[in-house]
């Protein structure tokens, strides 16, 4: 699987990244909304999932998935916060949010989240597939 983490706390960033790799996922990074976004369009939007803290300088994690998700509507999100009041702003992209994760999280949290959001996506192919 291809993801793109978006976070802009160095050492959270490079601990997902590394544990998402270890898991086979190719990972590119980026340290906030902007960044995430010119990563998407130089792509076409070619990831799996996009993993993103909710909030971040420039552009947040909410206004990211609004984004992409307008751009890319069948682009899985993965939230991750520290903030409880966070998870409001996000009601409105409930087909497209996979999951809440809450900082601070242990390795095992992230990769099982980002598992199941995976796991999530490959349904429909393998069911498409069958048909």
């Amino acid at each position: 699987m291809r993801i793109l983490l978006t976070e802009d706390d160095d050492s959270v960033r490079a601990f997902v990244s590394r544990a998402l790799e270890l898991d086979g996922h190719k990972v590119e990074t980026a340290c906030n909304g902007v960044e995430a976004m010119d990563c998407l369009s130089s792509n076409d939007g070619g990831f799996d999932l996009l993993v993103t803290d909710v909030k971040m300088p420039i552009m947040d994690g909410i206004a990211l998935a609004h984004e992409a998700s307008g751009l890319w509507p069948g682009l899985p999100i993965l939230l991750m916060t520290g903030f409880a009041d966070q998870r409001e702003r996000a009601q409105d992209l409930a087909d497209v949010i996979r999951d809440v994760v809450t900082k601070p999280f242990t390795l095992q949290q992230i990769r099982e989240a980002v598992s199941e959001a995976v796991e999530a996506e490959e349904k429909p192919k393998e069911a498409n597939k069958a048909a």
